[in-house]
């Protein structure tokens, strides 16, 4: 199966959103040689320096780890092993940091809200540019925190895998191959908005 060939993967709305929110996925397949256009990557970390943060406190930190890099290496082997199945093949990792106090030593309560916010940005720029991204929540934190040296206050949160996307076939195992090819499903958003008394 060729990238053409692939299902549309545009996610079938209640109501019109605009299109790239509509159309962004998070494959696991990525071709593995080709390079990350570094403008296109830029473009995502700034538009995730641009994402709102509670009194503009900016507790959004990244790793960027380039694919045939040692901190690429160093980042793939703090991922969970589902995640080393596929994410070896994007063209970087990037690790989302969230900094939880400010220099003062005061507690940025709302860090990981904040880096959740700077990765979305980063998320919908990439996709917007033609890259695509898969957040995972399956790695060694601790790992990853001691590897590159992050004191205490530097908390790794996610890990974004991020590069040119690529057919199915290109993955490992036939389980990635149906789970690149799944239905994508969200609650209906009526089960979202809760009752007011």
């Amino acid at each position: 199966m060729s990238i053409v060939d692939t299902p549309s993967r545009t996610a079938e709305t209640s109501t019109p959103i605009h299109s790239t929110l509509a159309e962004r996925w998070s494959p696991r397949s990525f071709e593995a040689t080709e390079p990350l256009d570094e403008k296109r990557l830029t473009a995502a970390l700034e538009a995730a320096r641009w994402a709102p943060s509670a009194n503009n406190s900016q507790p959004a930190r990244f790793i960027v780890a380039r694919r045939g890099t040692q901190e690429f290496a160093t980042v793939v082997e703090n991922l969970m092993g589902f995640n080393q199945a596929w994410a070896d093949r994007a063209g970087a990792l990037v690790v989302a940091v969230a900094e939880t106090a400010g220099d003062d030593g005061a507690p940025r309560r709302w860090a990981e809200y904040d880096l959740g916010q700077a990765m979305a940005y980063f998320t919908v720029q990439a996709h917007h540019t033609g890259l695509h991204v898969h957040q995972m929540g399956g790695f060694d934190a601790a790992g990853l925190a001691s590897a590159f040296g992050l004191p205490a206050h530097l908390v790794p949160l996610t890990v974004a895998a991020i590069g040119t996307l690529a057919s199915p076939d290109a993955l490992p195992d036939d389980t990635l191959r149906a789970r690149e090819l799944s239905p994508r499903t969200r609650l209906p958003l009526s089960t979202l908005l809760l009752p007011t008394p």
